[in-house]
């Protein structure tokens, strides 16, 4: 069975830098692109970034501004998400999700494996 466990979420302040993780198990045959998405309160869930486990690529929305870094340790089975300067907009419920294809990207139709998100919240 595919699970997607996030963790690192919770509440911080303007400024302060967070780091989630993303284990992923149960995947068998192509290595999976691995990608970031979040929904804030009434909007639309957003691709925020990806990673292929097969090569490295990543992807990033250009809303994260260079604050979001994407990383990956396979041995771990374990894809990280930083995010630096964090800002009360960025308060949101933090998913990852699985590409079995391994093609990744910031488009979620590409994503069948979710996670049950978690969140984000930052004060001003």
């Amino acid at each position: 069975e595919v699970q997607f466990v996030e963790s690192g979420g919770g509440l911080v302040q303007a400024g302060e830098s967070l780091t989630l993780s993303c284990v992923a198990s149960g995947f068998t045959g192509v290595d999976p692109a691995i990608g970031w998405f979040r929904q804030a309160p009434g909007k639309e869930r957003e691709g925020i970034s990806s990673i292929r486990r097969s090569d490295g690529v990543t992807y990033y929305a250009e809303s994260t501004e260079g604050r979001f870094i994407i990383s990956a340790d396979n041995a771990k089975n374990t894809v990280y998400l930083q995010i630096n300067n964090l800002q009360p907009e960025d308060t949101a419920v933090y998913y990852c999700a699985g590409d079995s294809f391994g093609v990744g990207g910031l488009s979620e139709q590409r994503y069948f494996y979710w996670g049950q998100g978690t969140q984000v919240t930052v004060s001003s």
